[in-house]
């Protein structure tokens, strides 16, 4: 299998793991992307937009429904009074980490298959391709996360 057809399969194969955890907790796959990028901080609405890919009527609507849940909650930007940041909520912080670890799990099963030493390889390689080409924060390493949230 060449590269460009391993790369879009993996991307399937990820993406249906990523959408099943989603069900798994009553979230939509960007509702999940949402939840993982607030762990570590609120965001403003700009700073999401550019971070999830969405144009600003799609980050309004999805900010809405999430906010709806319960699970995020909009407040003032102490930096300027026109703007607002969105913060997870109690209840949103707590099906965050349990949607990212579930998921963390998840996505970890298909590499049973693959050595320490082939995964450590895997891990810089696809870091590289990610790094070059400037992905946003999506979806935090484990060790990106802040020390009161890292797994036991």
């Amino acid at each position: 299998m060449g590269i460009v057809a391993a790369l879009v399969r993996s991307s399937f194969l990820v993406n249906s793991v990523y959408a099943e955890s989603g069900r798994e907790h009553g979230l939509t796959p960007q509702q999940g992307q949402l939840l993982c990028v607030l762990m570590p901080r609120p965001y403003g609405m700009g700073e999401l937009g550019a971070m999830l890919g969405l144009a600003k009527s799609s980050l309004t609507g999805l900010v809405d429904r999430t906010e709806r849940n319960g699970l995020v909650r909009r407040e003032a930007d102490a930096r300027d009074t026109r703007s607002v940041r969105v913060a997870l909520t109690a209840q949103g912080a707590s099906l965050a980490r349990e949607f990212y670890d579930g998921t963390c799990r998840r996505v970890e099963g298909l590499l049973t298959g693959l050595g320490p030493a082939e995964r450590d390889v895997l891990a810089g390689l696809l870091a590289r391709v990610v790094l070059d080409n400037e992905v946003p924060v999506v979806f935090a390493a484990q060790e990106e996360r802040a020390p009161g949230d890292r797994e036991s």
